[in-house]
């Protein structure tokens, strides 16, 4: 499937540090360029969540990973490639991110996706795509773009043209914390 206008289009509002919502591995997503606090913090003000809960980037590629995270341990990497389904590690040693996407604890939520749009997307703005579930805070994750308010379709720069007639079930990722010592911590499943 050609992607390419989609694409260009979505990368524009990125680069101009706007907002999008887009399909992703998973549901649908809230995204931004992971590196503009101010972009940031406008997804923080459209999902109605607090600044203190953190949220996830996307990347297409372990070498994009490891520009936006110190020392990647090896268990992340087998973990990464052994997941049967999309799975979130959250890192320790976030670097060249907005600072207010980083964790108190100087970790960040990272995935590579392997979904042929989003996947393009990551690899076109050649950096980190903050990736939130498209809903208001405390309300249910879009699976698909007819899931989506209005209220969110209103408060982004620009929604995706692609994937927009799927209606099948799609779930969020799972979710790993790891230690720079390698402890893991099963966050979601």
């Amino acid at each position: 499937m050609d992607y390419s206008k989609d694409i260009e289009a979505a990368v524009k509002v990125l680069r101009e540090g706007g907002v999008i919502l887009y399909p992703t591995d998973t549901v649908w997503g809230i995204g931004c360029d992971a590196t503009n606090a101010a972009a940031v913090s406008r997804v923080y003000e459209i999902k109605q969540r607090d600044d203190s809960k953190a949220m996830i980037c996307l990347v297409d590629s372990d070498v994009r990973l490891q520009r936006y995270v110190r020392n990647v341990p090896e268990v992340a990497w087998d973990i990464m490639e052994l997941a049967t389904k999309p799975t979130t590690v959250i890192l320790d040693g976030a670097v060249n991110l907005a600072p207010n996407l980083i964790a108190e604890d100087g970790s960040i939520a990272m995935r590579i996706t392997r979904e042929p749009f989003s996947q393009q997307l990551c690899y076109r703005f050649q950096k980190p795509l903050v990736s939130t579930s498209a809903n208001i805070s405390g309300e249910p994750p879009a699976q698909n773009y007819c899931d989506i308010s209005q209220q969110l379709l209103d408060a982004v720069d620009y929604v995706c043209m692609s994937r927009r007639q799927e209606h099948n079930p799609h779930t969020p990722s799972s979710i790993i914390k790891l230690t720079r010592e390698g402890v893991v911590t099963i966050i979601r499943k």
